[in-house]
């Protein structure tokens, strides 16, 4: 069976944010968001595609956003991946929040403690594996791994414990934002094993499978 999903993170893409998303992302079977956006965006995103959130956090997002009339703590009807791995649809699922801790404020991790977010998934992984014969399918991160799509400076370094995962778990897709595309020429697709590493700055349409 394949899936038709939509990507996002980073950045509000006008032709989404706009009542044309319906003819231009049709029969989309869900969602995902790599962080960095505002909770109104994606609930916009969901109202109107009438399709499933799952979703991580990134550095820049807040704990609280406030609106005209709310305050919102994460977006309506959306799934937080983080720390979770579930089953949707016979899709194995997983993610983890935030990046390299640059600076004070929430969603922000040492690569000790990324290490450690990404061990508590490890007795899940194995259930999975028990019970369904593979460890996962989908991964979802804000930050990239260590060495892919990452960058020098120390903010948007990539995170070690995610590159061995990769390694270990070889999940057949591996979502992040967080590495801002500025050039075209720039990769925003690898492959590493079984995975299939995507940069989904902006957003990426895909079939799954």
């Amino acid at each position: 069976m394949s899936y038709k999903i939509l990507s996002i993170s980073d950045v509000i893409v006008q032709s989404i944010y706009s009542p044309q998303i319906r003819d231009r992302f049709n029969n989309i079977k869900f969602i995902i968001s790599c962080g960095d956006l505002p909770y109104n965006y994606l609930e916009y995103i969901v109202s109107m595609l009438d399709a499933p959130l799952f979703f991580v956090r990134g550095n820049h997002d807040q704990e609280v956003e406030f609106g005209t009339h709310s305050r919102h703590t994460s977006p309506a009807g959306g799934v937080d991946l983080h720390g979770k791995v579930l089953n949707y649809q016979n899709l194995l699922m997983a993610g983890i929040e935030g990046s390299i801790r640059y600076r004070l404020g929430p969603f922000m991790y040492t690569q000790t403690e990324m290490w450690l977010n990404v061990l508590n998934l490890v007795p899940y992984l194995l259930y999975n594996r028990l019970r369904y014969g593979r460890y996962l399918d989908i991964f979802v991160t804000h930050a990239s791994p260590w060495g892919i799509h990452d960058k020098q400076d120390f903010a948007h370094q990539g995170v070690k414990a995610f590159l061995w995962f990769i390694r270990v778990f070889q999940p057949l897709y591996y979502f992040h934002g967080h590495i801002h595309v500025y050039n075209p020429e720039e990769p925003t697709v690898s492959v590493l094993g079984k995975t299939r590493i995507i940069n989904t700055y902006g957003y990426q349409e895909m079939e799954l499978f």
